[in-house]
């Protein structure tokens, strides 16, 4: 039988109870010795809470980010060939949604290994849930670009596009960023077109609003340093 890949979502923010994530992930926590992970001090404070009776000395971590080199995410994998199952684990939300993860899985493929995703918070999909706009059609587009004139371009090509095909569209910022991103839109985008910000997900300060850009002109938000999600959509 061939080892399995198991993508296993971890919480949003610093606040969660371990009774809000299944049965299943518990369980496939407690199993598991090898995982890779986005943040190594983030999965092992989340694997504790999750399964406080789990040794740490026995749990393997190999981390997957930005300072990770390409040779030795080769090698990550190793494990599985060797009849391990492992678990990939994201800093925050679901595996391979906005996660380098996405690697990891596309290499199991052709090794056969079984992939078996775990169901779990995404900011992205709670955001578009809690923003009245087209749940039908939305598209994610990741991180907006930090030079002014392609940052100006994709903003007026995401609302062109929204129109055009009725389809909403989801993106995020570099959190310390985010209320120059607001201030872009506002200035970018017509008076009518819906805009939703939504940051700080399953936490106690969670906000989520959907208004007209014109609307968003005369309200004053302080999300500086927070997790955010945007979407927006304009309608014919």
């Amino acid at each position: 039988m061939n080892s399995t890949l198991y993508l296993i979502p971890s919480p949003l923010g610093e606040e969660f109870n371990s009774n809000d994530f299944s049965k299943k992930i518990k369980s496939t926590i407690e199993k598991l010795d090898y995982f890779i992970v986005e943040n190594e001090k983030e999965a092992r404070k989340f694997i504790k809470k999750i399964s406080p009776e789990k040794k740490q000395s026995k749990i393997k971590l190999f981390p997957l980010n930005k300072h990770t080199k390409v040779e030795a995410v080769e090698t990550y994998l190793n494990p599985c060939l060797e009849g391990n199952d492992m678990g990939l684990v994201s800093d925050a939300g679901c595996p391979g949604i906005a996660d380098p993860g996405s690697e990891i899985i596309r290499k199991a493929f052709p090794m056969k290994i079984r992939i078996k995703p775990l169901a779990g918070p995404s900011s992205i999909l709670l955001a578009m849930m809690s923003s009245g706009l087209n749940g039908q059609n939305f598209a994610f587009n990741g991180y907006i670009p930090i030079e002014k004139k392609e940052r100006e371009k994709v903003i007026k090509n995401l609302e062109t596009r929204s129109k055009k095909w009725s389809q909403s569209q989801i993106f995020i910022e570099t959190p310390y960023r985010n209320e120059k991103l607001l201030e872009d839109l506002k200035r970018l985008l017509d008076k009518e077109t819906k805009l939703c910000i939504a940051y700080d997900l399953n936490q106690s300060g969670e906000f989520i609003k959907t208004m007209s850009v014109g609307l968003w002109k005369k309200t004053k938000i302080f999300f500086h340093k927070k997790p955010a999600i945007f979407i927006i959509h304009k309608l014919d």
